[in-house]
């Protein structure tokens, strides 16, 4: 039985040779309230159209890893809540929910995975998982799966709940490229600069591009992190944000909130001691990052083919 589903307009973008941009589906079902959930996935697929590209948001629907979701899908998702709210989808879930028929939204890893198996080569989101602050054993899947897949994963760095120098060492032990986007450091999602110096820097998405080709021309199944710093404009205080984030964790480990509800529990504390300014935030580098996405994948298709 076949487990992938990649929808028309993408497969045909695919065959045309045409840019495609994957996008994950966890913000929308965990990330934000409706319906801001809803209008940002909307914005999301129309910042990557406006520059040319062919956006796929990635879930799982109904039992099937679904590469390029409707409206109709999106919105389903977008307005679930409670008990009806889909199953945040890890790397490691998607046969499970495909073996029960199930929806679930696709983490960084699944969406990675998902995209890769498409063949799709760029995939837009906000920040990666990682090393979680104080248990150097809590790592993301989304890091192993950025390796082994030939997928460039344009992000703001990695969520600033995370340990972001463990981070970046994991990162660099598992051979993962990760490339500075007109800096020199790893961006800490809601600030632009963290400290954490990077030895790979590019300016422009047609720079960027030739980087990807020569990098999969020699590794083919190997990913990539571009590393996208927050529009200066929306970038926030980072003494605040490090004293809600600190809050957030305390927070988190008096209610003893752990796995894969601790992701959500932390950015949901972090929005609420910055009056929703962590929101407005988390929005604007997530259309940055689809914008530099699209631009980069429309770069890529004017080098020769890779080998699939």
């Amino acid at each position: 039985m076949d487990y992938l589903a990649v929808s028309d307009e993408v497969r045909s973008a695919l065959a045309e040779r045409r840019a495609v941009v994957a996008l994950e589906s966890t913000l929308v079902a965990h990330g934000m309230p409706w319906p801001e959930n809803f209008e940002v996935g909307r914005a999301l697929e129309d910042e990557v159209r406006r520059h040319g590209a062919v956006p796929a948001t990635v879930a799982v629907v109904r039992g099937k890893v679904t590469v390029g979701i409707d409206g109709e899908t999106l919105e389903r998702m977008a307005r679930a809540s409670g008990g009806d709210k889909w199953r945040k989808a890890g790397l490691a879930d998607l046969g499970p929910l495909c073996a029960r028929g199930a929806d679930g939204a696709t983490t960084v890893s699944a969406t990675t995975f998902a995209a890769a198996r498409a063949g799709v080569r760029l995939f837009a989101t906000g920040g990666i998982g990682g090393v979680h602050r104080g248990d150097e054993w809590d790592v993301s899947s989304d890091l192993g799966t950025i390796a082994r897949e030939p997928v460039a994963v344009v992000s703001a760095g990695a969520k600033a709940i995370l340990d972001l120098p463990r981070t970046l060492e994991v990162l660099e032990t598992l051979g993962v490229l990760v490339v500075g986007v007109r800096t020199d450091e790893m961006p800490a999602f809601y600030t632009r600069a963290s400290g954490l110096a990077l030895e790979h820097r590019v300016e422009t998405p047609a720079e960027a591009a030739r980087l990807l080709h020569a990098h999969w021309s020699l590794h083919g199944a190997r990913g990539v992190v571009l590393a996208n710093p927050i529009p200066k404009p929306h970038e926030l205080d980072r003494a605040t944000i490090d004293r809600a984030i600190d809050a957030a964790l305390k927070d988190a480990q008096h209610a003893n909130v752990r796995g894969k509800a601790l992701t959500p529990h932390l950015l949901a504390f972090v929005a609420r001691a910055t009056l929703k300014r962590s929101l407005a935030a988390n929005r604007a580098l997530a259309l940055a990052n689809a914008e530099l996405a699209a631009q980069v994948a429309m770069a890529l298709q004017t080098l020769p083919p890779l080998a699939a």
